[in-house]
């Protein structure tokens, strides 16, 4: 049953209506003039209004207006016996849903009293879940925006507002969420960008400065919203402020992540200090490890820790591009400066003004280049391919390598005088074999990523897996072990990675035939076998015979280590509900 109001001046389409919509099992009022409406409106919360346009001295218009005035919810319909145009235009503009012609048959209307009502219920719903959408918005501490595909922001909370410094006199609806913040909230361009480009989900973590200047961590989690087809509208990002627990981990020294990187080992634990220290100076950084070991992570962690994260961070891959590429890559050109230069062109290095270039495989340009690139770094200025004018740059330059730039030096085939403006500070990268420790924590997060990525259903792996694994050398490193897990994923048809699904060639260097004994892994400190130890022990639920099958020793041998390298009892990995029953 719905509460139907009907304002007409004619008392047989007064009494015609109420029989027909009674009859329905509506509750009908009928009143003859818009005063007499008005004040029904303050009494009584109608679901459906049908009003005539023509009232005598105030019309139905009148009463359209006013009733919006008041904020009335329901849909209200218009009855007219000579439509024009402009009236029903007007109508429908003030906001009216629907209008009768008379003389009304009755099918007519039933018809829009059932079309208007089911109107009326949709825009409840809407209100309450814009209402229920607000009240959540503004009980969660973290800071909540939702942008459309233009990056426009759509809604946002007060903590949003706030965590980002923003005031309350800025109106933020509708507004582009790169020119509304301030380089204290963070690169979150970059994380749209990722979402948009893979309609997933995106975590990034950059430090930025709160109001009293201290530096502070804000982890972002990002993804995608889609509308009733699917497709992707826009995006909600969460803002969360765990400065707090950042520091508690400082002071513990237990951080198992930084800026996008994993590790819990002790050479992981110093690479994160010193990225963030560098995040104080604006200084040159060279960062140096082999092939695979994450030097680009370690370049946007550095840029996302100092005061130009908010601005670009420009990658340059130097060994991909031929020598005449690469310059006018770096510096730009003028239109005609040689065949092909139909335009003038800015070059990386005036791209990336006020924020961070990385060059990439620094190892591998020229001589030429070489000079060059130690003109920029000595005036903070280039010289773009074919003028003979300079432009001035502020940008800071983080370069890395994988090869010995000492030995290049010594062979004159890379500049001392550059080696050392690159090098103020070297951030040397370790292999993963330095880092055996980090291997479980790596393939867990790795795992998960694939899980998202694939959407199978994968518990985890055998613990013969991670002993095999252990044996391996890693010469491709991280990104080998991406892309070996990627393969064991896919080619997995059952709940768990076995060795079986592991590439030959990684099963065959490791020795996983001839099931080597312990003391052959690569590992070189006591400190690190004692952790491979105590992972296997993890993994195998604390039972040690189970965890010496899965290392290929003995479970002599294993007691005899645990008793050298002082391990002690381990919590075992907890099950699920799914294991326990099984």
């Amino acid at each position: 049953m719905a509460r139907i109001l009907v304002i007409d001046d004619e008392e047989s389409l007064r009494y015609t209506f109420r029989v027909f919509l009674t009859e329905e099992g509506h509750e009908v009022e009928t009143v003859e003039e818009v005063d007499a409406g008005l004040a029904y409106l303050h009494r009584v919360e109608p679901s459906l209004i049908l009003v005539d346009l023509v009232l005598g001295r105030r019309t139905g218009l009148d009463f359209l207006r006013e009733a919006k005035n008041l904020g009335v919810p329901c849909p209200i319909v218009m009855i007219t016996g000579e439509p024009s145009v402009e009236s029903v235009t007007e109508a429908l503009r003030l906001g009216a849903y629907d209008y009768l012609v008379k003389p009304v048959r009755k099918e007519q209307l039933l018809g829009v009293t059932r079309r208007s009502l089911e109107h009326g219920r949709l825009l409840r719903e809407r209100e309450e879940y814009r209402a229920n959408l607000e009240a959540v918005f503004r009980s969660v501490n973290d800071g909540i925006v939702t942008v459309d595909r233009e990056r426009r922001i759509i809604q946002h909370n007060e903590a949003f507002r706030e965590l980002c410094h923003l005031s309350e006199r800025v109106e933020l609806r509708s507004r582009a969420l790169d020119e509304t913040l301030t380089e204290r909230c963070g690169p979150l361009g970059a994380l749209l960008d990722e979402v948009f480009e893979h309609e997933g989900s995106a975590l990034r973590e950059f430090s930025c400065q709160a109001k009293s200047g201290d530096r502070r961590m804000i982890i972002c989690t990002a993804d995608v919203l889609r509308d009733h087809r699917g497709r992707a509208s826009g995006a909600v990002l969460v803002l969360k402020d765990v400065s707090r627990l950042h520091r508690l981990e400082r002071e513990l020294q237990v951080r198992h992540g930084f800026q996008n990187m994993i590790g819990r080992s002790e050479v992981m634990q110093r690479v994160f200090e010193l990225i963030e220290q560098l995040g104080k100076y604006d200084t040159t950084v060279l960062i140096t490890g082999e092939s695979g070991t994450g030097k680009e992570r370690v370049a946007e962690a550095i840029h996302r820790c100092g005061v130009r994260a908010a601005r670009p961070f420009v990658k340059v891959n130097c060994s991909a591009l031929a020598e005449g590429i690469l310059e006018s890559e770096l510096f730009g050109h003028v239109k005609g400066a040689f065949t092909g230069a139909v335009d003038s062109r800015i070059g990386r290095f005036m791209a990336a003004e006020g924020g961070t270039i990385f060059l990439d495989e620094i190892g591998d340009i020229s001589p030429r280049i070489q000079s060059k690139l130690l003109r920029v770094l000595q005036e903070k200025e280039v010289e773009r391919v074919g003028s003979v004018t300079t432009v001035k740059v502020d940008v800071r330059v983080v370069a890395a390598t994988n090869k010995n730039l000492v030995d290049l030096v010594a062979k004159r085939l890379f500049r001392e005088d550059l080696y050392y403006r690159l090098k103020v500070v070297e951030v040397a990268v370790p292999p993963l074999r330095a880092r055996l420790t980090d291997l479980p924590l790596l393939v867990d997060t790795i795992l998960n990523r694939l899980h998202t990525k694939y959407g199978k259903k994968i518990r985890g792996m055998d613990p013969e897996v991670l002993a095999l694994f252990m044996r391996y050398p890693w010469p491709g490193n991280i990104r080998e072990l991406e892309n070996t897990l990627e393969h064991a994923f896919i080619v997995c048809r059952g709940p768990a990675i076995l060795p079986e699904h592991v590439p030959a060639e990684v099963r065959s260097e490791s020795g996983f035939e001839a099931r080597p004994r312990f003391e052959r892994l690569p590992v070189a400190r006591e400190s690190e076998i004692a952790g491979v130890l105590r992972e296997a022990l993890r993994l195998a639920g604390g039972n040690k015979a189970k965890a010496a099958r899965a290392m290929g020793i003995s479970r002599r041998t294993i007691y005899r280590m645990l008793e050298r390298f002082g391990v002690e009892e381990v919590s075992p990995v907890p099950r699920t509900n799914e294991e326990v029953s099984r």
